[in-house]
């Protein structure tokens, strides 16, 4: 069957008030291994935004900034089937607050201010939309000054450039002023005079300028350029901050004065202006700047002096930045208040998450019912994406990973937008589409074994592989039922058939139950290649020796975190040593000097008979923190695994065996990090002990050698022992997409071959220790590596799938 296919795609479209209307969308994509699409759109609409209706008092002033630069995140985690999708959809609100006056509170918001446009691609589409409109001369004569209201309704005029000039200043600024933030006019477009008054009544009832006036200047080529002159707005200095949480706060909309009140209503009016957004200040909730943000702003405020608008700008994108760069994408700086004040307060709609919405869907996307539970999906989400919460897009990232984890969703979406009713509100909707809930695999495979005088022949064609099936999902509660078989004959199934019928049983405690247990039960028939039974260096072939494994196993896995956890269960096996006729064979085999095979080697049971049948208890722990650092692995990794025999059985077997792993992965270097950035350098630091005490059969001994012991080594060609040490160190240096390394390894067999039944060890010229050294580089799963085995002195080169650590 195939794989579940996911997109993860980072969606961030600001939704801004109706009486701003934005430009065409744009798109910016990246696709990486797990397939990785930022998208930052918005509505269409005519060239220029229709300006602010309400004008803003003096003392008060709206930002709001579209959240497509500053909340852009594309991420990413590697999944092996692939990734979930992401949509984020975030507004920060509209900022109409309470007037003021007489040095008091802020006033209207205008519906989000003039920054609804900053940054926004309204530019860059207008400018490709330019190229194919037609524009007419201004029919003037060349290098004259023209006032807009000299300028005809009738034409359409292409700018061939765009100056400001600070008044203050005395000077024109350059590109890189912050004021250019607010110009939606861009060189080379195309716009009529009612669009360029437009503009400008935009500009003058912003509350940044004291005055603003446009005026053009013609070219002889026809074209016109734009000089917007304009007298900055300066507050008195202020020596306090205060940031609050505006969120789901009713916004009021500021009554514009009457031109025929007297003097006396108009200070009453900017009075009850004041004392109302007092009681919006008290109202509203502590933000969740630190401490130190506002210091930083505080200092900001000391240096500057006078209040300027400028100043507002840095602020608004100092405090924007924190916010952006801690994940909160929907929080928006919407208002300044205060500012005739000696504080300054700064109003931010942070995105409170009001409402969750799990929705299940069909293949063609309609809403339908689905058969996992609520609850097993709710149990997987942060609790940043609970109602009363602050939305975070890392929140929303680990939900995705959550839910792709159950295995249950083809497709899953994350969609964060704003609540209509809840004006600063976030509705975090998750959309899912189920897996069939049966399914069935069979993959086969072809070997052809010789016949007669080594020739193949159409009969002696095997047809082998792997038959699996799943029921998964059952009661939606992700309990499941999983089996398969295995064989490299159909033909002839007997030889060598293993299968394994499973049970998993999540949510041992309860659905609603925080404590994460899950139960396992399974009946299993196993066979493997025992590498304790293996010649050392020089010694001709040895016959191999089967291990069957045909039982019972039931465990208990309680996951700590998505990585560290602790299991614990029961084991009742029969095992059976076979040579390769399948024959039970109860001591292993070596090759004679005149070619024939002796049965004399070490026994290769306990019983001494070829068969053991034992039950043990077994436990696994794991305390893995480790991390993913531009895609190179850092942290730390700890295993320790005990099996304890219980004494039933043939011949009472009571043993206690114990492995400990320890695994460091240390980072050499401090790297940016981010998409596209380079992994740092790491040096992998490795140890593993095995040891055991009491009975123990030779198949369980502990081997040294091979691709996840020492490298340069065939498996178990160094020895089998009762208590072995491992050491490895490795030194990975990243280059371009993926990293070469180098390695040196040690195992050791503490000098406990020799209490191994039979000595194997021994018995097949092996020497209980060994080192090796090389190099390798890795070509996506496959690990291409040079090792020197350190006893024979010998190098060889090999490809390993997967990870050595």
């Amino acid at each position: 069957m195939a794989s579940p296919s996911h997109l993860l795609t980072l969606h961030l479209a600001p939704s801004l008030p109706s009486r701003r209307k934005l430009a065409p969308a744009t798109a910016c994509n990246t696709n990486t291994a797990a397939g990785v699409k930022c998208e930052f759109s918005s509505h269409s609409s005519p060239q220029n935004p229709k300006p602010l209706k309400t004008p803003l008092p003096k003392p008060f002033v709206s930002v709001t900034k579209t959240l497509a630069v500053s909340a852009a995140t594309g991420i990413l985690f590697h999944l092996s089937s692939s990734a979930p999708s992401f949509i984020g959809n975030c507004t920060g609100g509209s900022g109409e607050g309470g007037g003021g006056g007489d040095g008091g509170g802020g006033g209207g918001g205008g519906e989000g201010g003039f920054w609804s446009r900053i940054f926004s691609p309204s530019a860059i589409a207008k400018d490709d939309d330019a190229q194919t409109q037609e524009w007419d001369s201004h029919g003037l004569p060349a290098n004259i000054v023209v006032q807009l209201n000299k300028l005809s309704g009738f034409k359409k005029y292409k700018i061939s450039e765009i100056l400001f000039f600070d008044r203050r200043r005395w000077a024109t600024v350059g590109t890189e002023d912050s004021f250019f933030e607010m110009v939606s006019l861009r060189p080379g477009g195309i716009y009529t005079k009612s669009q360029l008054q437009k503009e400008l009544e935009t500009l003058a009832t912003c509350g940044m300028f004291e005055k603003v006036d446009l005026e053009g200047k013609t070219n002889p080529d026809g074209t016109i350029g734009i000089t917007i002159s304009f007298t900055e707005s300066t507050w008195q200095s202020a020596d306090r901050f205060r940031c609050i949480n505006v969120g789901l706060m009713p916004q009021s909309k500021p009554i514009e004065m009457d031109p025929d009140m007297t003097e006396k209503e108009k200070l009453e009016y900017l009075r009850s202006q004041e004392k109302d957004y007092r009681r919006r200040i008290e109202r509203a909730r502590p933000c969740l700047l630190p401490m130190t943000v506002h210091r930083e702003v505080l200092q900001m405020l000391r240096e500057q002096g006078k209040v300027s608008a400028r100043l507002l700008q840095k602020i608004r994108d100092h405090v924007q930045k924190w916010y952006h760069d801690e994940g909160y994408a929907c929080a928006q700086v919407v208002n300044f208040g205060n500012l005739n004040t000696k504080e300054v307060v700064c109003e931010v709609v942070e995105g409170d998450v009001t409402q969750l919405a799990i929705q299940f869907q069909d293949k063609l996307g309609n809403v339908c019912e689905g058969n996992t539970q609520l609850a097993v999906v709710r149990r997987e989400l942060p609790k940043q994406l609970q109602k009363g919460h602050v939305f975070n897009i890392e929140a929303g990232k680990q939900a995705l990973r959550n839910i792709n984890s159950l295995a249950l969703f083809s497709n899953i979406e994350v969609n964060p937008r704003p609540d209509e009713k809840n004006e600063g509100g976030i509705i975090v909707e998750i959309k899912l589409k189920e897996l069939e809930q049966k399914s069935a695999e069979v993959s086969t495979e072809w070997s052809i074994v010789p016949g007669r005088g080594g020739r193949p022949t159409l009969a002696s064609i095997q047809p082998g592989g792997t038959v699996s099936f799943e029921h998964r999902n059952l009661k939606g509660l992700n309990r499941s039922i999983l089996g398969s078989v295995t064989t490299s004959n159909f033909l002839n199934p007997q030889d060598d058939l293993s299968f394994k019928l499973e049970y998993v049983h999540p949510y041992l405690d309860g659905v609603y139950n925080p404590r994460n247990r899950t139960f396992r039960a399974s009946c299993f028939n196993s066979r493997k290649l025992s590498p304790v039974f293996t010649g050392g260096p020089g010694l001709d072939e040895v016959p191999p020796i089967w291990v069957d494994r045909g039982g019972v196993k039931a465990n208990i896995t309680e996951n700590f975190t998505r990585q560290s956890k602790f299991t614990y269960g029961l084991v009742m096996e029969e095992i059976t040593t076979r040579d390769e006729s399948s024959h039970i064979s109860p001591n292993g085999q070596r090759v004679l000097p005149s070619g024939g095979i002796s049965a004399d080697g070490p026994p290769t049971t306990l019983s001494g008979t070829g068969i053991d049948r034992m039950a043990f208890a077994q436990a696994n722990i794991t305390r893995d923190n480790t991390t993913f650092v531009n895609g190179a692995i850092v942290g730390e990794r700890n295993v320790f695994q005990l099996d304890q025999g219980l004494g039933v059985g043939i011949k009472f077997p009571f043993f206690n065996r114990h492995q400990l792993t320890v695994t460091r992965f240390i980072q050499l270097k401090q790297v940016e990090e981010g998409a596209g950035k380079p992994p740092p350098p790491v040096l992998v630091l490795h140890g593993h002990y095995g040891g055991c005490v009491g009975d123990l059969p030779s198949y369980d001994a502990f081997t040294l050698g091979g691709p996840y012991s020492v490298r340069g080594y065939n498996m178990g060609e160094i020895g089998a022992a009762r208590n072995i040490l491992e050491l490895a160190a490795e030194l990975r240096i990243p280059v371009r997409n993926t990293h070469v390394y180098a390695f040196a390894e040690h195992g050791n067999d503490l000098g406990s071959s020799k209490d191994v039944k039979g000595n194997p060890t021994e018995v097949y010229r092996r020497m209980g220790h060994g080192s090796s050294y090389g190099v390798g580089v890795k070509l996506g799963l496959v690990r291409a590596e040079y090792a020197v085995d350190h006893n024979s002195g010998t190098g060889a080169i090999f490809f390993r799938f997967g990870e050595r650590f």
